[in-house]
């Protein structure tokens, strides 16, 4: 914390200034954390974004996948189906 000066101890206007001087680099530190804040929000908002869309990326890979290898085995089964009928 900022301690007073002799000269704000003695004179009332001098503590008005620099408490005027104090509170208006105050707000400026405030404004500059907000606009960090908000930019850091901005990334965030961002990154959730992407990682949402490679999530659906990746569930649209694993229905592929699936669509895939379902195929394969009935293949397999049509396949072994017509040679046993075959047989028979």
């Amino acid at each position: 914390m900022v301690d007073t000066t002799d000269i704000e101890k003695k004179s009332l206007e001098a503590h008005v200034e620099l408490c005027a001087e104090r509170y208006r680099m105050l707000e400026l530190k405030i404004e500059t954390v907000e606009q960090e804040v908000g930019h850091v929000k901005q990334m965030v908002t961002e990154v959730h974004g992407i990682v949402r869309k490679m999530g659906e990326k990746r569930n649209d890979q694993i229905i592929a996948w699936g669509i895939g290898i379902i195929g394969a085995l009935l293949g397999v089964v049509g396949w072994l189906a017509t040679h046993y009928v075959k047989t028979l």
